[in-house]
């Protein structure tokens, strides 16, 4: 039986554009025949070796206004509830380092999707204990055996390795999307022509 095509999700958990791509990419992979491997990352250390210091939606105003609107409809067309939260960007760090811990385990796209459900829709800061407590419980697993890894050695290291071989691919925003033969995409608006390219290759 031949292999099924893959494609490399990256997200960043503080990304409205990476919210929207992540609430729809696992039914639009399923009926194309896709395998995704979720690969969450820290775009702030990209950021910074560009000479930023926060979201170019913060240090271009007139862009980030455009960006809230334009999310906002494209969340509309999808039918969910989108908002803007009080703090943005906001600190990703601990959640990131959960998400990555999960991937052998499985639980990183549930946790991650109620990560952008609570920052998207709801308002809330992913950085709070109690939201994280909440979304690791939506993935099964007991927050207090789980809360610790975001401090580990072992999770912390795979992080920055993570992070060094995005850069090593030209990744520079999120979401991000790479076939399986190595053609990039950007943009939450190229998702399907990612898992078109994925399929056949053009």
């Amino acid at each position: 039986m031949p292999n099924r095509p893959v494609l490399d999700f990256w997200y960043e958990l503080a990304s409205p554009y990476a919210c929207l791509s992540a609430l729809r990419i696992e039914k639009l992979a399923e009926e194309a025949g896709v395998d995704l491997r979720w690969r969450p990352l820290l775009l702030g250390p990209i950021f910074a070796a560009q000479g930023w210091n926060s979201s170019p939606f913060v240090l271009y105003p007139a862009k980030g206004r455009y960006m809230w609107r334009d999310t906002a409809r494209r969340a509309r067309r999808q039918g969910i509830n989108f908002v803007k939260p009080e703090e943005f960007p906001q600190n990703s760090v601990t959640a990131t380092r959960l998400a990555l811990a999960g991937r052998e385990e499985g639980w990183t796209p549930v946790f991650s999707k109620a990560l952008f459900r609570a920052q998207f829709g709801e308002g809330r800061n992913i950085a709070d204990e109690a939201v994280l407590s909440e979304a690791l419980k939506e993935a099964g697993r007991d927050p207090g055996a789980t809360l610790p890894l975001a401090r580990s050695e072992e999770v912390r290291g795979r992080l920055k390795a993570e992070t060094e071989y995005a850069k090593s691919l030209g990744i520079f925003g999120a979401p991000f999307f790479i076939t399986g033969d190595g053609e990039p995409f950007w943009g939450d608006d190229r998702l399907e022509e990612a898992l078109e390219w994925a399929t056949q290759g053009c």
